[in-house]
């Protein structure tokens, strides 16, 4: 049997992040051989990871990556079970990693996780002992050349944002309406009035005529006055038409100003997705 000395021993756990114990038992294994070492513990603290699968994966942060020249951009959720995993650095490079492997792959929309982020994550598991997942992955592809991205990722790394732009507007403008969406007391469903989800609007309007029938209005009569009040949701929940929050006498679409449009945005938090 090859002689394992502690200088081996702890060149394996700078490497893996393992205990010192696994990473002798792992060289033993192995006739001291580093590279061989290390594989053998992926491939056996692999299958113990994979029965830590349904324990609760509450924490976790949000990465955004963009790519202007083509036009791509792409949002992920990485989960762990812990905050304490979860600001952990190489935690943090992982989640921005991803996005970025995101960029180049193919398809648009909802990915699933390809085999170099699988790897990633394999890696997070055995390093920390913990159930990491990529909660989920969104892709956006814009025309090459005249689509603008800005992102706000908030102090936590718990909500971030990413909007989609065109025309002629500055990157720190882009990074402050991400704020924006962010910090907004209401939360905005939709870029304009249009934009905001059918079931939203119906779940407001049944509550609105509810409510005014219950105070003694007819039906028909009801449904007018709710009509009405419908104009004012619309304002509170329509990103273009909320106030800005860095400056309450404009409204966000002053600041995006008449040489662009938001095309869309993405507000993610971690664990909003279960």
């Amino acid at each position: 049997m090859a002689e394992i000395s502690a200088k081996d021993v702890m060149n394996l756990r700078n490497r893996t992040g393992l205990p010192m114990m696994d990473c002798k038992q792992a060289l033993e294994a192995t006739a001291g051989k580093l590279e061989a070492a290390e594989d053998w513990l992926r491939k056996k603290l692999k299958g113990k990871m994979e029965k830590r699968t349904d324990r609760a994966a509450g924490e976790g942060r949000i990465g955004i990556a963009t790519d202007f020249r083509h036009g791509t951009a792409a949002i992920v959720e990485l989960r762990a079970e812990t905050d304490f995993t979860a600001k952990n650095e190489k935690f943090v490079k992982a989640a921005q990693r991803i996005a970025e492997l995101a960029i180049v792959a193919a398809g648009a929309g909802e990915l699933k996780p390809t085999g170099e982020m699988t790897a990633i994550v394999d890696d997070l598991r055995i390093t920390t002992g913990e159930n990491v997942s990529v909660a989920r992955i969104h892709k956006v592809i814009g025309e090459s050349g005249t689509t603008a991205y800005g992102h706000y990722i908030h102090h936590d790394g718990k909500t971030g944002v990413l909007v989609q732009a065109t025309g002629s507007i500055s990157d720190e403008t882009l990074r402050e309406i991400g704020m924006h969406i962010t910090a907004s007391p209401t939360r905005p469903r939709g870029v304009t009035a249009q934009d905001i989800p059918a079931e939203i609007v119906d779940k407001e309007r049944r509550f609105r005529i509810e409510q005014a029938m219950e105070s003694g209005k007819p039906k028909e009569i009801a449904e007018k006055i709710v009509e009405g009040g419908l104009r004012k949701f619309f304002e509170e929940v329509a990103l273009l038409e909320q106030p800005f929050v860095k400056d309450e006498t404009k409204k966000v679409k002053d600041v995006v100003g008449p040489k662009a449009q938001i095309v869309g945005f993405y507000r993610w938090q971690v664990g909003e997705s279960q």
